[in-house]
């Protein structure tokens, strides 16, 4: 679930007219990600449910599950698929329940490790960004889709926003690695601005007794 995003293949195009067309399709992406993200920053809080699916049609997999974030600026808490991740801006616990297993990591390793939250505050420097307009709607809602690619080479190729458009909330997000594999994660319930306890953020012993830490600072 991590080292996730991908590679950009410029091209030539031929007529001006048509160069313009995209220049202002690129324009639309970037003000459409301006404002979901300027709504996002204004929330003290967010609180989220949603399915996360892996599809990988050559490896014959197709596996969904449901997961919750809570998120407050940099610091973030995600259950999904039998682990939890937790940050508190500087310093992630990946703690892995069916080991029983906590890996400690500095935030600002990886530059490959995907957060929606990353995403969303780095796309105008890291990404590339185009409409989608042939797709209008997604699961019966209104939604605006985006496609991104990266300025740098990455572990996955693009990834596809879809923003609900009367909310201008982030809906669903695709993410198309290099293997063939593709990950949905499909938010279902969006709270915003609930209050929120510093500790959700920290790793606990009392919360994960008896877990063995792995300190890879």
């Amino acid at each position: 679930m991590k080292n996730l995003i991908f590679s950009f293949v410029a091209f030539f195009l031929l007529s001006n007219s048509v160069n313009i067309f995209a220049q202002s399709r690129e324009k639309q992406a970037s003000e459409v990600l301006d404002e979901v993200i300027a709504k996002t920053n204004s929330y003290t809080s967010m609180k989220l449910q949603f399915t996360y699916q892996m599809e990988n049609p050559g490896a014959n997999i197709n596996e969904t599950t449901n997961g919750n974030a809570l998120v407050s600026g940099n610091k973030y808490r995600l259950e999904v698929a039998g682990q939890t991740i937790i940050s508190d801006g500087k310093t992630v616990w990946t703690v892995i329940s069916d080991a029983e297993e906590v890996q400690v990591n500095d935030a600002s390793e990886g530059d490959d490790v995907f957060t929606p939250t990353k995403l969303l505050s780095n796309y105008n420097k890291e990404y590339k960004s185009k409409m989608i307009p042939k797709v209008t709607t997604l699961h019966g809602k209104n939604v605006y889709a985006l496609e991104l690619t990266p300025n740098a080479k990455k572990s996955y190729d693009k990834v596809n926003l879809y923003i609900e458009k009367e909310k201008m909330q982030l809906y669903a997000i695709e993410i198309f690695d290099q293997n063939g594999s593709k990950y949905t994660y499909k938010i279902t319930k969006f709270e915003t601005n609930t209050p929120v306890n510093d500790k959700s953020f920290t790793f606990s012993d009392k919360e994960f007794p008896g877990y063995y830490v792995i300190d890879m600072r």
